[in-house]
């Protein structure tokens, strides 16, 4: 379950980026920050269905789902707290792989457990387009699904390990993404079992 060499332009898949060393590094910074953020459960506009995730932010914007819809805003939904700052470990991978002068301002941290899934999308709740998105895989291996600009049409999967990164920048930016199913046990990293997934993105104009 590999993507063929046929990539979208600016689609990048780095596996095994960090290694496990810097993974557990990276678990115990984002177990501290999640004390000032918790974990919340978004839910869908309109219906108010509950995600299968589980989410927060870090940075100076946070993304957001509740029946009003989708957005950004500064402050945690339920503690009306800012959210913590972006670690420099991540904002050192925006730099190194994103190939965008300007920082990221959003950090959408996902929790993933064994029966959670995420449906095909597009990320483009941003006002520019211009800056990728870096995604950041830790724990349980997930089975990642990638399409194209056009919903519908023939897709790609490939498997995301812990430590994986990828990037959707240029003409790859808007193309349909999901997560299929997450493969229980895959990885000891998370004590509880799951997935987690960081999101670099860039939301305002530069």
């Amino acid at each position: 379950m590999q993507l063929s060499n046929d990539f979208p332009k600016g689609f990048k898949y780095l596996p095994g980026y960090f290694s496990l060393e810097e993974q557990k590094e990276l678990v115990e910074t984002l177990r501290y920050l999640v004390k000032e953020a918790p974990l919340f459960t978004p839910v869908m506009p309109r219906t108010g269905k509950p995600f299968s995730v589980r989410m927060t932010n870090l940075g100076v914007l946070g993304w957001v789902s509740d029946r009003n819809g989708y957005r950004y805003q500064p402050q945690h939904p339920e503690s009306g707290q800012p959210w913590p700052e972006i670690p420099e470990v991540l904002q050192s991978l925006w730099k190194q792989v994103g190939e965008c002068e300007a920082a990221p301002e959003a950090c959408l941290v996902n929790y993933y457990a064994a029966t959670a899934k995420m449906g095909m999308h597009q990320d483009r709740d941003e006002k520019t387009f211009e800056a990728p998105v870096v995604s950041v895989s830790l724990g349980d291996t997930a089975v990642f699904r990638l399409g194209g600009v056009k919903r519908g049409g023939s897709t790609q999967s490939l498997k995301l390990s812990s430590g994986d990164v990828v990037v959707l920048g240029g003409e790859a930016r808007l193309c349909h993404h999901g997560i299929d199913r997450i493969l229980g046990g895959s990885s000891s990293l998370l004590k509880d079992g799951g997935r987690l997934n960081l999101t670099l993105r860039r939301v305002s104009v530069f």
